[in-house]
């Protein structure tokens, strides 16, 4: 049960920091920075499959 809430966390984590990370370098609007968020959620996602 510890390594699924570890691994939400550093699913969430991905999603928020590189939204956020693209918001302050000055993303058109918030649909460009959810974009960047997704696709690091996306890589957090492949990784944590295909480590295990």
């Amino acid at each position: 049960m510890k390594r699924t809430a570890e691994d939400v966390g550093m699913l969430a984590g991905a999603f928020v920091a590189a939204t956020l990370l693209a918001e302050l370098l000055g993303a058109v609007n918030l649909g460009t920075s959810l974009t960047f968020g997704t696709l690091a959620f996306s890589g957090v996602l492949m990784f944590l499959l295909l480590k295990r």
